[in-house]
């Protein structure tokens, strides 16, 4: 297997962003994943799923993840700093299966942006007979089921170890197995760690439109040129998009009022379309986002965000909203505009002690993705965090401990909270602060990792047929 470094081109990237996915070939031999199939059909008959322990029962699927070519796509689409998530399954087709229907992992989630991807791996060869993973292309921009329809579904066929990297919110299922079979798909969480500075693939085409010019990809929809074009400067860490904004010939009241008629397709376009009209625009777009009916609030939030920090100060207003669910949603909309959010750190921070879990969990996350470690709030949010680890609502305290990871690299402040946190009564808080402890990686918390593995299960491999 090479070792030279691999990097995504700008070409992958746009697909990406357009597509939702992108499937790439690692480098190990075929006896490899044979073998990796034979495990797990051993693991199987004997254990039944592994879950979340499928790389201690399986150690060698590391061998994927350290593939160059694999390294090169997740940093390509996250950043150098990516988090490989405690979560982690075996999805399997059994013979002559009817298949699964359309859907989306994880609960509501707005943001188009790319800080979580679903990593597909499949061992064997796989035909569409075998039953693969079906995907709809472009899906990811959809909240309701007209994603499921947006365009025909694409089956993944293909060799073994082939590997897939598609946004969290691509609409996907299990195809019917017709064979005789069994189909595995090994699926991983990976995670942004840090928010986008520059290019971090083979970068040297900035304008989209030229880029978009030497593809020819079939899901290209002219429709959500702007959205494209919006994300593409994401990834390139330029947040200020006043550049692309440009004279609309609707008005923005027509605009907003054909969210409540339209498809999810022209509504879409329609948010996007707003931010064309700059800072002005921005009272009408909070006042959507705040509309305790729910009538256009994700639409607003992709005005807003596209928007970026022009609409930080009338967000600000609706962070003490009396009603919980705009409160949420104002704090999640400055979570995803980012570091240019930063002014509204001090309201935020005070939201942890709100009464509502979901608000508190939404301030966890959003703190994550604004502060930076060279924040003159990082001390003070780092203790808001800290304290929220003792929150009694687990997804708070797993959103706290994600955002420590990002902002509290070689910083102490947190270690007896994690330290705690590392026998949490949910695993995934447990998995997360472990991570937030190597990223501190301080020999304080160094330390306190050692000690922990020390007195954790220590033999990995142990299953009912070997415990002794």
């Amino acid at each position: 297997m090479s070792n030279q470094p691999y990097l995504l081109t700008d070409g992958q990237i746009h697909d990406f962003i357009v597509n939702g996915f992108i499937t790439i070939k690692t480098d190990l031999p075929v006896g490899f994943h044979e073998e990796v199939y034979n495990q797990l059909t051993r693991i199987f008959e004997r254990e039944g799923n592994p879950g979340n322990n499928l790389l201690p029962r399986i150690p060698e699927l590391n061998q994927i993840f350290n593939d160059p070519k694999v390294v090169g796509a997740l940093t390509g689409l996250l950043g150098s700093s990516y988090y490989m998530q405690p979560h982690r399954h075996c999805h399997y087709n059994p013979p002559n299966s009817k298949g699964q229907n359309m859907h989306q992992d994880g609960g509501k989630r707005w943001s188009h942006k790319s800080r979580r991807l679903l990593v597909f791996y499949y061992p064997q060869d796989t035909p569409e007979e075998l039953g693969p993973t079906g995907i709809v292309p472009g899906s990811h921009y959809y909240n309701t089921s007209f994603g499921a329809n947006v365009n025909p579904e694409l089956p993944l066929c293909g060799q073994a170890g082939e590997v897939t990297l598609a946004n969290y919110d691509l609409w996907h299922r299990a195809m019917p197995n017709h064979t005789s079979r069994m189909r595995y798909m090994m699926k991983f969480l990976y995670l942004r760690m840090s928010e986008t500075e520059k290019a971090t693939w083979l970068h040297k085409e900035s304008d989209w439109k030229r880029i978009s010019a030497k593809s020819n990809s079939q899901f290209y929809n002219l429709d959500h040129e702007q959205m494209y074009q919006s994300i593409w400067k994401w990834h390139l860490g330029e947040y200020d998009q006043n550049a692309e904004r440009m004279y609309c010939s609707d008005s923005v009241e027509s605009l907003i009022a054909d969210f409540e008629i339209e498809t999810e397709t022209a509504c879409l376009t329609n948010a996007y379309a707003l931010s064309r009209f700059g800072a002005p625009v921005s009272p009408d777009l909070a006042n959507l986002l705040a509309n305790e009916s729910g009538y256009g609030q994700r639409y607003a939030f992709y005005g807003l965000t596209t928007l970026g920090e022009p609409a930080v100060p009338q967000l600000i207003d609706y962070v003490n909203h009396t009603n919980e669910s705009v409160r949420s949603s104002a704090i999640e909309t400055l979570g995803d505009i980012g570091p240019p959010a930063l002014e509204s750190v001090i309201s935020i921070r005070q939201r942890l002690q709100d009464s509502s879990a979901q608000v508190r969990s939404k301030v966890a996350e959003s703190l994550g993705t604004i502060v930076t470690k060279s924040s003159h709030e990082l001390t003070e949010t780092i203790g808001g965090l800290t304290e929220a680890l003792s929150d009694e609502n687990d997804r708070v305290r797993q959103n706290a401990t994600l955002a420590l990871c990002r902002i509290a690299p070689r910083c102490d402040q947190s270690i007896t909270a994690l330290q705690r946190a590392l026998v949490d009564s949910n695993r995934y808080v447990r998995g997360d602060a472990v991570h937030a402890l190597r990223r501190i990686n301080t020999p304080s918390a160094k330390e306190v990792l050692i000690d922990h593995l020390v007195t954790s299960r220590w033999c990995s491999l142990t299953s009912s047929e070997s415990t002794h």
